[in-house]
């Protein structure tokens, strides 16, 4: 899959991160923004059925407050984002990693998680809990593997 790159991703750059686009092959537009309507975000992740759906306004704050957010649009549409957590130096967490269903299996996740890790390559650790079971081969296609002896943990405020 080739890519064209209008900036790159990398970590020297932080600045600019905002300014990170890129078209693929297929034509889906790449973007390093912060910036999202509630209406995107709640579209987007309730195509995947996930509870963060049900808090928009949540969603939006959450990803202007991550460390690095990159989306895929097909023209005004959003159809999938990675967002990392930082610490500047050490450790970069993943938390999420979603593509609307209808646009999977065609190697945008893929794609997003290769651009997480080139921007974070000299961190020690990316990290990646996966929720769904069913997940964890595609994550092991990308170049991830199981922590041995860890165990994620989590409290769910509902």
């Amino acid at each position: 899959m080739s890519i064209i790159k209008s900036a790159s991703i990398s970590k020297g750059d932080m600045q600019s991160e905002c300014d990170i686009q890129w078209q693929n092959s297929m034509g889906y537009c790449f973007k390093g923004t912060k910036d999202f309507d509630e209406q995107d975000l709640k579209e987007l992740f309730s195509s995947v059925g996930w509870l963060s759906a049900n808090y928009p306004d949540r969603l939006v704050k959450a990803m202007r407050n991550s460390g690095t957010v990159i989306s895929v649009w097909e023209g005004a549409k959003l159809i999938g984002l990675i967002n990392a957590l930082d610490d500047g130096e050490m450790t970069a967490y993943v938390h999420y990693l979603l593509v609307r269903p209808d646009y999977q299996g065609m190697g945008i996740g893929k794609e997003l998680v290769e651009a997480i890790k080139e921007k974070y390559k000299t961190y020690l650790y990316i990290i990646l809990i996966s929720e769904e079971k069913k997940s964890v081969e595609f994550y092991k296609k990308c170049g991830l593997q199981a922590a041995i002896n860890a165990t994620p943990m989590e409290i769910l405020n509902t």
